[in-house]
């Protein structure tokens, strides 16, 4: 396993462990509704020099890859990104879960409540559970998700939403092509997010889609997300012609200056970038929004671009969050925040749930300052 980003790239100093466990806190946040299986989402604060900073890599992470999340939470925290936001706020995409839009009508218009004046939103598709029990069922359900999103969007004045779809690799490739020529004789789509798990169905996907005339993005993020080394394998994906879009995250990539120099490679390929949230609190959201906001895009012109929505509003899947970051006009505004004292503690893990989160740190320390 090769993980040389976390440690032969580091450009700053550490602060020592105990400096980390003296400024840390846990906390658990539960959810509003399961996402990829998480039903409360735990993270360990750092209450660092420049900012609080967010240490929460998954619980199946390994401490050579929660190294990087720990690369990203030090150099956010002690302000040593050396990333200045071109942009004070972040347009961002709204987010529809796999809902049954026939058993609950009007749920589209209850959830988009929640992300005011984006014009940009990804829809869950290719649900697990509804896929293996009955897939042509839920492809149909799929389809008519879809196209409740689009008909609200037209209900509102909307006239060209970007309306992505996300199947978190569920579908075969004969699948995806049948749900993406469907929908798109309904109008445009912005793209289909990893619509299969390999990279050689992604890059088969792309290839039939402009066979066929289908102008559709696709996108990877599972491909480069569950990667043990997320950065050679970005390299891989779009080296191998499987995607027009990246999706990226700051923490499992090592930190703003990681996500930069990747962005940088990629867009030499053709490729653009969508910066999201690994199930981020709005203290590790800060990141996201520093790395989407210090991003200059480029068009096939060479002028400078409207860059895709970030996935980066996300607190909404969270019945609570530590501190407010709202959604203005469809943007966030990228300013670090503190987390409300009353909400951290309403939320505070303690005993064997925070050991083992201050366990987690100090491996991944011990593996972060090893390589160095």
């Amino acid at each position: 396993m090769n993980h040389s980003a976390a440690s032969s790239h580091l450009s700053f100093p550490l602060p020592s462990l105990a400096e980390l466990l003296e400024r840390a806190d846990v906390v658990a946040l539960p959810m509003r509704v399961p996402f990829r299986g998480v039903t409360v989402r735990e993270a360990l604060l750092i209450d660092a020099p420049s900012q609080w900073a967010e240490f929460a890599p998954f619980p199946e992470y390994e401490p050579a890859e929660a190294s990087l999340w720990l690369r990203s939470a030090i150099q956010y925290g002690y302000g040593t990104s050396g990333s200045a936001p071109v942009n004070e706020w972040v347009a961002v995409n709204a987010t529809i879960p796999a809902v049954d839009v026939d058993d609950q009508p009007g749920i589209i218009g209850e959830l988009m409540a929640r992300y005011p004046g984006c014009t940009t939103v990804k829809v869950k598709v290719a649900e697990k559970n509804a896929l293996a029990n009955d897939p042509a069922a839920s492809m149909r359900q799929d389809v008519q998700r879809v196209r409740a999103v689009r008909q609200w969007y037209a209900d509102q004045g909307v006239r060209a939403p970007r309306i992505r779809m996300d199947a978190n690799g569920g579908w075969t490739v004969q699948q995806a092509l049948e749900v993406v020529e469907t929908l798109v004789a309904d109008g445009p789509l912005d793209y289909v997010e990893q619509p299969c798990r390999t990279v050689a169905e992604l890059a088969e996907v792309r290839q039939s889609l402009m066979r066929r005339g289908l102008f559709v993005r696709v996108a990877a993020d599972e491909a480069i997300r569950k990667s043990a080394d997320p950065i050679t394998a970005v390299k891989e994906v779009t080296d191998a012609g499987a995607c027009d879009v990246a999706v990226l995250k700051v923490p499992p990539l090592g930190g703003v200056d990681q996500l930069r120099r990747v962005a940088s490679e990629v867009a030499q390929r053709g490729v653009s970038i969508t910066v999201s949230s690994a199930l981020d609190t709005a203290v590790g959201l800060g990141a996201g929004l520093q790395a989407a906001a210090s991003l200059v895009h480029i068009d096939d012109d060479g002028m400078v671009a409207e860059p895709n929505a970030a996935g980066l509003a996300t607190g909404t899947l969270f019945e609570h969050d530590l501190a407010e970051r709202r959604i203005v006009d469809g943007r966030m505004h990228t300013g670090a925040v503190t987390p409300d004292a009353d909400r951290l503690a309403e939320f505070r893990l303690t005993g064997e749930r925070r050991d083992w989160w201050l366990d987690r740190l100090r491996a991944a320390y011990s593996y972060l300052a090893g390589g160095r």
